[in-house]
């Protein structure tokens, strides 16, 4: 074989082995970005970054099971990835947990039942959830090389009652200059609308491969104004054109694009030497960015930016379920409040009631005067008025807590069930909390806001890389290779009959121009440079300079969060210790009170009382007791706020992160603190189906 063919069939198969290899890496080219559970590392300069929440399993398992993150298979149903993926409806049925805490019309609620209760059904948590399937969804798109639409991390606050903790420091604006974080890094300022750089620079080509084609048939009939060139004054032409094209982007800024072109002309024309004809042509070209758009960096920085978001995500729930959960026992601790306060002041009604009795007889057997009988009715009146205030207060309550732990209380059973608490107050707890120092130091390790800021920092780092390379010229390098053939039906000394005429040009078909197309007798091949040099480049000069100060903002954001996190617990500390001491305060004095209820009706008795002293220290009781009540709820919310601010109530209570994703408990939470009231039974425990 001479030499020559040898390096050209050489040559055809190194093309042939690099065309088998980059189609090779289409379906794993996407991947060289990091795992979602794994965040870009943070500059040096900054404060190690906690280790983000892991995306759980089955953080969609109540809405679907399928993996957003991936796109369909096309295996073995190749059309499936142009078709509807299937969504399933939102659920607003009430879980089955429901049904364990009502008996006999009545809803018996322990505060684990009610937290247990509110993962699986409060709509805040609902609602968020579906921002962990937006943020898999984003890493779907980002793949392909598209741009991140972005992730609402804020908190969900659709839940009315439990005032008191509405609300940690996340859920302010954490954009650029205080901006609120939008879609595709644009937020709301106070101008308008502000759109951030993060996410700007080179274009990215699309990393999903692309089929074209094109199949047209075409029959003309063109006047001519000159025969010499076609012999007739009228050219009629059958065409028919079979296009095929395929192109793909990579991560390393590299573009592939393969063209494969077919035609088959027919015509009237007597001066073609071939009719009919067809053509067929092959061309195989590659470009790689040099400067500009050139390295991962560059390609992947919205898939890495949407990996980050979704571990943004995961704390943003993390905060979510924190801060509904506190809402929760702010609302439970609301209603056992106002379920206490209703016996006492049906305590004092009966004492109001028997009181006036009393004088009543004394009246008619003349050793009191009527006017104290007046005195005592408008004892009992004022007492039926408090009672009265007191059980609407509840019924609210009931209705506040109700509509935290359901999705809807269209059933007339639930609707009507009055809800009985089973935890109650506990007035003599031990004060014991841990120095400031070490509840500062827990918030700022484990806060999702800290956690939140340094992935949000390690986003804008990704992006001021991004932006220094949109600095460069572009410069593309490119080389293709490529083939053409011809076949068709000789019009002049063509081979028919019998026997081969000397000289002849014989008939050929498709195969042979297709063959022609590997054989190099038509090659087509070069290599090339593009080149684009902005000679002022002054709008790249002004991004790369408002990402840096963007980046500057969001590290004294993250430091003034710190602060605002710091004095957060300390005022919480400071609230905590204020409201123990109102507690004992509030206990003292109602002992106090019920001694001096007890001495003015023993002294009554004696005939050294009258009943307006009597009247005046039940009264004083009454509102003594309910201070005490008032003083052990604000207690018990400062509890709960501080462990909010310290993000201790996930593990305080045994919440399982992966079980309120799900939205399915199996392992009931513990409140640490409540002990069960004396004169409630509570419902019967039954295994959850």
């Amino acid at each position: 074989m001479p030499v020559s063919c040898s390096v050209t069939v050489a040559l055809r198969k190194v093309l042939t082995l690099g065309l088998v290899g980059l189609l090779a890496t289409a379906g794993f080219a996407q991947e060289a970005a990091k795992p979602a559970s794994q965040a870009v590392p943070v500059s040096d300069a900054l404060v190690p970054m906690p280790q983000a929440p892991r995306p759980q399993g089955d953080a969609y398992k109540l809405y679907s099971d399928q993996n957003y993150t991936k796109g369909q298979s096309q295996f073995p149903r190749f059309w499936s990835v142009w078709g509807v993926r299937y969504v399933p409806q939102a659920n607003f049925t009430n879980t089955p947990l429901i049904d364990r805490v009502i008996r006999d019309g009545k809803m018996y609620l322990s505060l684990s039942d009610a937290v247990a209760l509110a993962l699986e059904n409060n709509l805040d948590i609902a609602i968020q959830r579906y921002n962990l399937i937006t943020a898999d969804v984003d890493i779907l798109r980002t793949s392909s090389g598209s741009a991140s639409l972005g992730v609402n991390t804020g908190l969900v606050q659709g839940t009315p009652g439990g005032a008191g903790s509405t609300a940690t420091s996340g859920t302010s604006g954490g954009g650029a200059g205080g901006t609120s974080i939008g879609i595709a890094g644009a937020g709301a300022g106070a101008a308008g609308i502000v759109t951030s750089t993060q996410g700007e620079g080179a274009f990215i080509d699309n990393f999903d491969p692309v089929l074209t084609g094109n199949i047209q048939g075409q029959r003309s009939t063109t006047p001519q104004s000159n025969t010499i060139f076609t012999g007739t004054p009228a050219l009629n032409q059958n065409t028919e054109i079979y296009n095929f094209g395929y192109t793909q982007g990579f991560p390393t800024g590299t573009l592939m694009s393969v063209g494969f072109q077919n035609s088959r002309v027919a015509s009237n024309s007597i001066f073609s030497s071939l009719n009919p004809y067809v053509t067929s042509t092959f061309n195989f070209q590659l470009r790689q960015r040099v400067l500009q758009g050139f390295g991962f960096n560059s390609n992947l920085r919205w898939i890495k930016i949407a990996r980050n978001n979704r571990a943004i995500m995961d704390s943003a729930y993390q905060n979510q379920i924190m801060t509904t959960v506190s809402q929760i026992q702010n609302i439970y601790w609301d209603l056992v409040n106002a379920y206490e306060n209703v016996k006492v002041q049906q305590r004092a009604l009966d004492l109001a009631d028997k009181t006036l009795s009393d004088n009543e007889k004394q009246v008619e057997i003349g050793t009191l005067a009527p006017i104290t009988v007046v005195q005592a009715k408008s004892s009992v009146a004022s007492a039926k008025q408090n009672l009265t205030t007191s059980q609407t207060n509840l019924q609210l309550q009931q209705l506040l807590m109700k509509n935290a732990v359901t999705r809807n209380n269209t059933d007339p059973i639930l609707a009507n069930a009055p809800v009985i608490p089973t935890d109650t107050l506990q007035i003599n707890e031990a004060f014991d909390v841990p120095p400031v120092e070490q509840l500062v130091d827990q918030a700022l390790k484990h806060r999702p806001e800290i956690i939140q800021s340094r992935i949000n920092l390690t986003n804008r780092e990704v992006g001021l890389k991004a932006i220094k390379n949109l600095q460069l010229p572009t410069l593309d390098v490119y080389a293709f290779y490529g083939a053409a053939g011809l076949a068709g039906d000789p019009t002049t000394n063509g081979c028919s009959g019998p026997g081969v005429p000397p000289g002849c040009v014989p008939s050929t078909g498709y195969g042979h121009a297709f063959g022609n197309l590997f054989n190099s007798t038509a090659p087509d091949k070069g290599l090339g440079v593009n080149i684009n040099i902005p000679l002022r480049n002054r709008q790249n000069q002004a991004d790369q300079v408002r990402s840096v100060i963007e980046y500057r903002q969001a590290q004294l954001s993250a430091q003034q969060q710190e602060n605002t996190i710091t004095l957060q617990v300390r005022n919480a500390q400071f609230a905590l210790t204020q409201n123990y001491a109102a507690l004992q305060s509030a206990v003292a004095a109602r002992d106090y009170a019920s001694q001096n209820l007890d001495a003015e009706q023993k002294k009554y008795s004696l005939g050294a009382s009258t009943s307006t002293l009597v009247l005046q220290a039940s009264s004083a009781l009454t509102q003594a007791e309910s201070n005490v009540l008032a003083a052990a709820t604000n207690y018990e919310k400062s509890r709960v706020q501080l462990d909010l601010f310290t993000a201790d109530t996930l593990a305080k209570l045994g919440i399982e992160i992966g079980e309120a994703q799900s939205g399915k408990v199996q392992k009931m939470p513990t409140v640490p603190g409540a002990i069960p009231a004396s004169d409630v039974v509570p419902a019967p425990q039954q295994p959850k189906q």
